[in-house]
């Protein structure tokens, strides 16, 4: 879809903290992260939301989504994640593109930087453990 910033993404026209990618979906960090490690899931075919999911799709990204939170989880010092997934504005949609969010959620005496204090640096640090992830 042409104005789809998602769909810009996977397809290379705007950049990302690409994490893993296989012919069915995309995986990235959140530029707007609401904690350190904020990864989401993108169908790359454009899916508006759960409704539209081709079957290879829906049952695949819960499968991909708990090998993503287990892999965050064995690399960064979350002890806890969200995984969200929202149909439509009503439902706080942002994006018209399904996509999941896994947000790791840590202990409140962890060292790790908040939200407005994730840089750079971050992100590229945890787009480099993933260069160890394997799907299988």
């Amino acid at each position: 879809m042409e104005d789809c910033i998602f769909c810009k993404i996977i397809n290379g026209d705007l950049p990302s903290y690409k994490l893993y990618e296989d012919d069915l979906f995309y995986v990235m960090l959140d530029k707007f992260p609401r904690s350190l490690g904020h990864t989401l899931i993108l169908t790359k075919s454009h899916s508006a939301n759960i409704f539209e999911l081709s079957p290879q799709e829906s049952d695949g990204v819960f499968t991909l989504t708990k090998k993503i939170a287990t892999f965050l989880r064995a690399n960064l010092p979350a002890q806890d994640f969200n995984i969200l997934q929202n149909n439509g504005k009503a439902a706080g949609q942002e994006v018209a593109h399904f996509h999941i969010h896994i947000v790791p959620r840590y202990p409140t005496n962890a060292a790790v930087p908040t939200k407005d204090k994730i840089s750079t640096q971050h992100f590229e640090d945890i787009v480099d453990k993933f260069k160890n992830f394997a799907v299988n």
